[in-house]
């Protein structure tokens, strides 16, 4: 499975600039600094928001929002340029800063992207620090006229995704205990990247601190390939946190998503779970409705992922969902970690999901599908393709949707709640812990 990742290398991309300046984002009135440019590339079935939480830390450290980017590719699909996307992106950046060179980071076959990025001396040139994290080990760091690319190598034994190790030439840190998707977002990948960047200066806080002005933005892209869902609809909807139904029937903010997949940035309030509708430009796609946790700092790398179409790898995989009016589809999605069984606590309306084999360590599971297989009955079994997947996992549960109730989620101490919402008539849910 490890060496399965990295056959997905090559891509067709989307470029995303994740952050854009706003005056009134540093709620906690850091100072400006005189950052670098830093870009991050993430790994298989991954998206930019891989990096939502590092991205806030890096601004509660005083990074001025558009010093902050992500390179969103789609990494089920060969064949596209890759190296020349990416360069694109970074003249890109370097144009629109001033800056002479930028910090890149990648994450898993996100690593493999960049260390071929570096591998070229003209490329390697825009690059002042690289990080690679949690990616498969290089035979040494490049060197180009007596100089030696500086490379940061984090990477920890207990991922069981890819086989890390020391890379000769480059500054290599292990973390200990860390499970694939911590390896890149992790407090201590976080204090190692900044020291990394800056000269050895230790961040001032590895926390993400929190405003009292917080705007949200993000992309609306499918499933997997990342593309981008032009003229899509995204409804923002106040929640009660104790049932997971709208508070109103009139949306806190309607916003259409632009030929980037961009939407936004638009204000909220601090803390409160929100509930994000998204409906396709295409009427044939289903709607998704996604449920978050409570913003406490603003956040430019929302991601809100819809179903890819059918003839693609992950449209056939998502394509046995049901449509059905008597059961409601509910996706889990942890954004910074796996559910490790012995580990994590993960539950739904009280069944125990951190349990063999979806909790499995070598699973690295991050995202569960929990529906039924048309029996009326949760046996907590294995369904559908998702178990030849790694991150992914099928769950045989019965929501049943009459009469109106809530499902609840809870994960390591924290709780989501949402509405039990027919499958057919209103979509897919999606609760996301971040």
């Amino acid at each position: 499975m490890k060496k399965y990742l990295f056959t997905f290398l090559l891509f067709s991309v989307a470029v995303f600039g994740a952050c854009k300046k706003d005056d009134d984002c540093d709620g906690d009135n850091t100072p400006p600094a005189n950052y670098r440019p830093i870009i991050m590339v993430h790994g298989f079935l991954a998206s930019g928001d891989t990096y939502a939480g590092q991205a806030m830390r890096l601004s509660s450290n005083g990074y001025e929002n558009n010093k902050i980017y992500v390179f969103d590719w789609n990494s089920l699909n060969q064949g596209a340029n890759t190296n020349d996307l990416l360069d694109q992106l970074i003249d890109s950046v370097l144009t629109a800063t001033g800056a002479s060179q930028v910090d890149l980071v990648g994450h898993s076959a996100g690593g493999g992207v960049g260390f071929s990025y570096i591998g070229d001396s003209t490329r390697a040139a825009k690059v002042a620090h690289y990080i690679h994290l949690g990616s498969n080990p290089q035979s040494s760091v490049p060197v180009y006229g007596g100089d030696t690319v500086k490379v940061l190598n984090i990477w920890s034994a207990a991922d069981s995704v890819v086989a890390g190790g020391n890379i000769p030439g480059a500054t290599n840190v292990t973390l200990q205990g860390a499970d694939h998707y911590q390896v890149a977002t992790s407090e201590q990948t976080f204090t190692e990247l900044f020291k990394f960047c800056n000269d050895g200066k230790a961040p001032n806080t590895t926390a993400i601190t929190p405003q009292t002005t917080i705007q949200i933005g993000g992309k609306c892209v499918t499933l997997g390939e990342n593309a981008p869902m032009a003229g899509a609809t995204v409804k923002i909807y106040a929640v009660d946190n104790a049932t997971g139904f709208r508070t109103g029937t009139q949306p806190e903010a309607t916003l259409t998503v632009d030929s980037k997949g961009k939407w936004g940035p638009v204000s909220v309030s601090a803390n409160l779970t929100y509930e994000f509708e998204v409906v396709s430009a295409n009427s044939a796609d289903r709607v998704v409705h996604y449920y978050r946790e409570g913003f406490k700092r603003s956040n430019y790398l929302v991601y809100l992922r819809t179903l890819p179409p059918t003839n693609s790898i992950a449209g056939f995989l998502l394509n046995g969902l049901p449509t059905d009016d008597n059961q409601s589809v509910v996706a889990f999605f942890a954004s910074s970690q796996a559910v490790i069984t012995g580990r994590d606590n993960f539950s739904v309306n009280n069944t125990n999901l951190a349990i063999s084999p979806f909790a499995d360590a070598s699973k690295t599971a991050i995202a569960y599908f929990m529906y039924d297989d048309g029996d009326n009955t949760s046996e907590v079994t294995p369904v559908g393709l998702f178990g030849q997947f790694p991150f992914l996992n099928g769950v045989d549960m019965f929501f049943a949707t009459t009469p109106a109730q809530t499902i609840s989620l809870q994960f390591n101490g924290r709780t989501l709640n949402v509405p039990n919402l027919k499958s057919g008539t209103d979509g897919v849910i999606v609760a996301v812990f971040d």
